[in-house]
């Protein structure tokens, strides 16, 4: 399985180090740039959620804000 996954990628790693700078950089700024705006995306959720559970922790556990203390 691995040996046709490695020689589909040196085909495609061949395919585009043979084409002209600015088709190679055009091509990898479309792939890159949606890939790294989702990571940036899950990152920042994860963080968020590891954040509020961090912050609940802290609390002793969430309350609800309009609830009266006690």
């Amino acid at each position: 399985m691995f040996d046709g996954v490695s020689g589909w990628w040196d085909g495609a790693e061949l395919w585009l180090a043979q084409q002209w700078f600015p088709v190679q950089f055009v091509l990898v700024m479309a792939v890159l740039v949606p890939l790294s705006l989702l990571l940036g995306w899950v990152i920042h959720r994860v963080v968020d959620v590891l954040a509020g559970i961090a912050t609940g922790v802290r609390r002793g556990g969430a309350r609800n804000p309009d609830e009266p203390a006690g």
